[in-house]
């Protein structure tokens, strides 16, 4: 049982802790060791699993995360899902970012402002896109910044199916949804990590829709025309709210 003088010293510890998961700062110091915020944790869990050009990839494994932090099997907050080991990336509360850490960092700040991928859905897994593994509970849902994410069920698949691929609708629909959310990628690369000023927090959240309008269901049919199409420039009407539907419309429709 605790002395009370230890009981006294723990409650204020507890303190401390709250304190600093409550700053708004990138991170804080306890007793001379840096504790990362939410927003970093998640910038560079994003960082070091995605494609580092590909928002939409960022954005299904935020959600992975997010899925995470939402389930009673995990920890409760964004940095101790990521910190898990053996989960994501070697090293990554701890390895440099460098080009592409300011489209994470904005993903990021998405992501924690509630914008989800919608055909991730409620999965919790993800491995690199192209392998195979000898199971059948693998219930694979969409092919994301060279990431194929997952939901486990029962004989979902056999031992002896192909890796998985988006069909052509799907694969149409994140590409319009790159073109939308590149509109976040439009300043230089940062070698180190800063948190987002309130400033452009707010303009962030006033210029995105709170999650990418996708279709309720993945689109049928051939629709290769979308990537004859010249991307518009970053910054552009991409900002604006966009609706899939009107974009694959516009490519030619679905037949």
């Amino acid at each position: 049982m605790l002395s009370p003088k230890s009981a006294r010293a723990l409650r204020n510890l507890s303190l401390v802790l709250v304190a600093a998961s409550l700053t708004g700062c990138a991170s804080s110091s306890i007793f001379g060791r840096r504790v990362m915020s939410e927003h970093e944790c998640m910038t560079r869990v994003m960082y070091f699993e995605s494609n580092r050009s590909s928002p939409e990839g960022m954005l299904a494994v935020g959600t992975v995360v997010m899925n995470r932090v939402e389930s009673k099997q995990y920890p409760n907050s964004v940095c101790a899902v990521v910190g898990q080991p053996n989960q994501f990336a070697p090293g990554v509360l701890t390895r440099r970012m460098d080009r592409g850490s300011r489209l994470a960092a904005a993903m990021a700040s998405k992501v924690l402002d509630g914008g989800r991928h919608r055909y991730v859905g409620n999965a919790k897994f993800f491995h690199t896109a192209g392998m195979t593994f000898p199971y059948t509970n693998m219930h694979y849902l969409v092919e994301a910044g060279g990431n194929v994410f997952y939901e486990k069920r029962k004989n979902s698949r056999q031992k002896s199916d192909p890796a998985f691929v988006n069909p052509p609708g799907l694969e149409a629909a994140n590409r319009a949804a790159r073109v939308m959310l590149m509109g976040y990628q439009t300043t230089p690369a940062q070698t180190i990590y800063a948190a987002p000023t309130a400033r452009l927090v707010k303009s962030a959240r006033q210029a995105q829709p709170a999650a990418i309008p996708l279709p309720g269901t993945p689109p049928q049919g051939d629709v290769a025309s979308l990537g004859e199409r010249p991307a518009p420039r970053a910054g552009d009407a991409m900002l604006a709210p966009i609706s899939i539907d009107e974009i694959i419309a516009q490519g030619g429709g679905i037949q």
